[in-house]
Parts: structure tokens; sequence; C-alpha cells
């Protein structure tokens, strides 16, 4: 395992992007929607971004050269004007047509890769956005963009491309649609992650304010109910916005996919039709389980499949195996590799929200008990308590889920009878199990060694350590190629 740690650690680069933030007042918008505003213009500066430890460039110095710096704004808006101003997307997209159709090149930071290709394509969608209206270009589009380029460990895109490369695909066309796929796949998590914020009530994302949170407080000279309204709003269409810009790089990818294996833009496209339904049905189950209370395991599970398993795991690995013209065994093989794998991930996650460390996870303890959320681990729970007649353990959990006021005492109880009752240890046993058969399902796919070490290491990293998926480790080739450090914020 010695020499898979080090591929991924040369592999996939993270070090967490520099953002600019000056002092404001609260809510005040950008550039010129905030003169109009009567917030403070910005003020451009030629200083490109450090890395104040190391001195080297940070967040992709081909992103940031040239960038203006703007003040005058709150951490809930992106903190430019311009978040892709004149200059900047361009130049790493061109560099990217020099360097990035090299397998080997991308293999060696697969996330500076993907980045490079976000920034030229959002560089464009921003610039058409604000020649239709700067309001909704600085309110919708910048904020989806910045979103977007503010992920970190690019899971699907990664498994994506190991997918491809343990297939045999790196051709130049390969090469170019596996990250252009990945790019669309990212687009597609930034409508889920906007959407999903507004749906749970969240009122922040990766330490900031969701969306929804940033543009009420944006409008806050206005009734608050009103403004509540329209950041409500916002979410759900900066949502569909992401959605339509994902939908417009795979369309782009299909239309130019005659280098690609004859099958292949078909496959490609049946597989993006069934993501995008997977996944809305998905969070439908577990919004709808949310409501009505009490799902069984079966339901609960099938939630979590179509939710989490098959977006986050299965499909990626499929349409990296489109892409290289895999055969249907070897296809199939990975598949069920990624649904194993992905399953375990979300029973991992479930776990974690009580009994992992939220300085680990990133997130606060019991939230999804608090929200009533309808995890196997507390359908589980529920079951086996009926079961046997267990009326003081249904009592803690009837008297726990869905209470926003749960103190930490509470949770403890909670905590106290998962453990006692042994369906904490269930979970955990069913998460190694299903990490074995992704592994055995991985080898039968007969994939190319090295990639599929990669691969290995990846599906093991995410059904694996509590509070942990895979973080990239920091490797030069591609970020050097681009003349610029890979930098990305852990999502």
């Amino acid at each position: 395992m010695n020499d898979v740690t080090t591929v991924e650690r040369n592999a996939m680069c993270s070090t967490r992007a520099t953002f600019r933030h000056s002092t404001a007042p609260p809510g005040g918008p950008p550039g010129d929607v905030a003169a109009r505003h009567g917030g403070r213009p910005p003020a451009p500066s030629g200083r490109a971004a450090t890395d104040g430890a190391t001195g080297r460039g940070t967040a992709a110095d081909a992103y940031d050269a040239g960038r203006p710096e703007v003040l005058g704004h709150d951490e809930g808006r992106p903190d430019h004007a311009d978040v892709l101003g004149s200059g900047r997307g361009e130049g790493v997209g061109q560099r990217l047509d020099e360097v990035g159709t090299d397998p080997g090149v991308v293999d060696a930071d697969v996330i500076a890769a993907v980045r490079a290709v976000l920034d030229r394509i959002l560089a464009a969608r921003l610039a058409r956005a604000r020649e239709l209206d700067a309001v909704f270009a600085e309110d919708l589009a910048a904020r989806v963009t910045d979103f977007t380029l503010r992920g970190g460990r690019r899971i699907r895109p990664r498994l994506l491309w190991w997918s491809l490369r343990a297939c045999g695909g790196g051709t130049p066309a390969q090469v170019r649609a596996a990250l252009h796929a990945g790019a669309a796949v990212e687009l597609l998590q930034t409508c889920a992650l906007v959407h999903d914020d507004l749906m749970d009530a969240a009122t922040t994302r990766r330490g900031r304010p969701a969306l929804h949170t940033a543009v009420a407080r944006q409008y806050g000279d206005i009734p608050r109910g009103a403004a509540r309204r329209l950041g409500d709003a916002a979410a759900v269409l900066a949502g569909d916005l992401a959605l339509a810009w994902a939908d417009d790089v795979m369309t782009d990818l299909l239309l130019d996919g005659d280098d690609l294996p004859p099958e292949a833009p078909a496959r490609v496209r049946d597989i993006w039709r069934g993501t995008r339904t997977e996944t809305i049905a998905g969070q439908y189950l577990d919004m709808q389980g949310q409501a009505t209370g009490q799902p069984t395991p079966a339901r609960a599970l099938r939630a979590a499949c179509l939710k989490s398993a098959l977006y986050t795991v299965e499909r990626p690995l499929a349409l990296g195996a489109a892409l290289a013209g895999a055969d249907q065994e070897a296809t199939q093989a990975l598949c069920r590799a990624g649904r194993c794998a992905g399953v375990a991930f979300q029973l991992r996650d479930d776990l974690d929200d009580l009994f992992a460390d939220p300085d680990v996870t990133g997130k606060p303890s019991g939230g999804d008990v608090r929200e009533g959320k309808p995890t196997y681990l507390m359908a589980l729970a529920r079951a086996r308590a009926a079961a046997d007649g267990d009326s003081a353990t249904l009592g803690v959990l009837d008297a726990s889920l869905g209470r926003a006021d749960l103190t930490e005492t509470g949770l403890d109880r909670v905590r106290d009878v998962l453990t006692a009752t042994g369906t904490r240890d269930l979970v955990q046993e069913k998460i190694e199990r299903l990490r074995r058969q992704a592994l055995r399902h991985l080898a039968a796919a007969d994939p190319e060694p090295g990639p599929a070490a990669t691969l290995r290491t990846l599906l093991t990293a995410i059904t694996g350590t509590p509070g942990h998926a895979p973080e990239p480790a920091g490797g030069p080739p591609f970020t050097a190629a681009l003349g610029a450090g890979g930098a990305e914020a852990v999502r």
C-alpha cells in the first residue's frame, strides 16, 4: 500500500484557496451593485495572492493573476466584483489545452486539471451573465461561480478520472471529455448543495453563510420576511443555474464526441440522465421520510442509495468506464463496487453525525437527530427496539428525533441507546462488509494495475476512517505545468 499512498499523495494537490476579505457594512453587495445600494465600490489592487506561510503562489496564481481585489463584501458574498476577471480563466484554459490532454500529467494532479476546466467554463458563463444583467450576475451567477470554485476534495471527478484510467482510457479526446464531465459533475454538486441547504434550513456551508442566508442578509434593508423569501428564491434559482450550466457542459461534451469510442456518447448521455433523476428522487425520499417519520430500514437504505451511493460513487465510476469504452462486464463490476462503497459512505456519515468528533467532520454533532432525518441508523434502532419490545429505547428515540432544541445531554441518551442495543455495532459491521464487497467487485473489473491501486485507496478511504473522506495531498507536476499552485477548500 505504500506505493498506492504515494500515487495518491503525488496525484492530488490541495491547499486551501486564498480569498481576501475586507471589512464592510454587513450585506454590502460588490462592484457597481454596491454603489447603487449605498455600499462602497471596489478598490482594485494588483497584488497577487500568496501563501503567507511559504510565499508561494496559492489559489492557482494562473487563476488569480491580475484579479482586482474588491472591498466592501460581507462573508456571504463572493469576495470579488470580477470573479473570473479579464485574462484569468482564458490563460489557464490555454495552458490546459497545451498540457492537459497528456493523461500522465492529469494523473499527477486531477484536482488542478478539473479546476482549470472549471475556471475557463465559469469565466465564460459569468461573462455572459454580466451581459444579461449586472444584478443577476453578482447576486446569482457570481455566487454559483464562487461556490463551485471553492469545492474541495472533488471526490466525484477523481473517481471518474481513475475509472477512465483503470479501464485503459487516455487518448486526448478521452482526457478532455473526462475533465469536462468532471466539471459538469461538480456543477451538479453545487446545485445539490445549494438546494439541500435551503431544504434543511441550514444557515452555513463551509463556515460561511449558506447562499439563501447570504442573499437575505444582503437585502437586510427591506422587510425581514421579504428578504427571507428573496433569499429562498435565490437559492432555488442559483441551484437551477448550476444545473443548467452542468447540462451545457455535458451537452458540449457529447456534441464534440466524435473521437470517443463509438458507444461512449450514448452511454454517457444515459448515465447523466439517470444521475439527475436519481439525485432528485433520493432527495425527495429523504425529505418525505423526514416529514412522515419512522421509515423502515429498507426505505432508509433506498433513500441513501439514491441520494448518495449512486450519485457520489457509482455514477462517476460509470461515466469514466463509458468514456473509456469499457465492456459491459467491466462496467457492471465497477458499478457494483461503486454502489457498495457509496452505501457504506452514507452509513459512515450517519454514524459520524453522532459519534465522530465535530472538529473532524466539520459540522455540529447530532444534526440528523435534531432535524429528524430518516437515516438507516435510526430506522434500524427503532425496528430492533420494536421487535424486542424495548419501550425505553423507543421512548428515547420518540422524544429526541426532530427536536431542534435537543441538548447535548439528550444526544448522549441517543448515543447510549444506539450503543446498548447493538445498533451502532451492526451498522459498523455492515459498512465493513460493504467495503470488502466493493474491493472484490473492483478486482473483478480487471482494471489496469496502477489506476486500480488509486481506486482502491479512494474506495477504502470513502468507506473507512470515521469522520474522513479522502483528502488529496500535494504533488507539483500538473500544477507546475500550469505555473500555479493547486488550491481547494474542503467541501
